[in-house]
């Protein structure tokens, strides 16, 4: 049921787009610069209905905060001091989720689905790769999706990110 109303809004996102690619100039700059748009309703919509149906999630990490802050340096220069535990962390992500972007609401719904913690670590991540994501939102949302459908993991993501640097 949740993979079916997320795929809705995806959906309903891709024929935004599309609309927008096909508009006049002026109009694509009315819609985009609307930020009560219908995908943007559509979406908080979908993540109030969810946010109370999400009951569990895990409370802790799935990996260490050192490993973290290796896959993902770039969060440190927005903590207020340095990143030691992982509330330090939670706290940087919540101000750098604004940053990027990254709907309050929509964030809410990440931490019910992956648990604050590793929200937390994807905010890192986004961050970290922020030049090759093109929408920080729609990214965090796809990956809430994989997370409520089990397809997705902390580790693999955090390894693909160290690998990377090592390129």
């Amino acid at each position: 049921a949740i993979r079916t109303e997320i795929d809705n809004a995806l959906k309903i996102h891709e024929n935004v787009q599309n609309l927008r690619g096909n508009e006049s100039q002026n109009e694509r700059q009315q819609i985009e610069s609307n930020p009560d748009s219908h995908f943007e309703k559509a979406t908080a919509e979908f993540i109030d209905q969810r946010v109370n149906e999400i009951t569990s999630a895990p409370t802790e990490p799935t990996v260490s905060l050192d490993m973290v802050l290796r896959s993902c340096p770039e969060i440190t220069a927005y903590a207020v001091s340095s990143i030691r535990h992982w509330q330090d962390l939670a706290n940087t992500a919540e101000k750098v989720r604004s940053f990027l972007g990254i709907d309050g609401k929509l964030y809410d719904l990440a931490k019910k689905v992956l648990g604050p913690y590793n929200a937390s670590i994807v905010i890192a991540y986004i961050l970290q790769r922020f030049e090759q994501i093109q929408s920080a939102g729609g990214y965090l949302r796809i990956l809430t999706e994989k997370a409520a459908n089990g397809s997705f993991s902390i580790r693999p993501m955090l390894m693909a990110a160290l690998n990377g640097q090592v390129r």
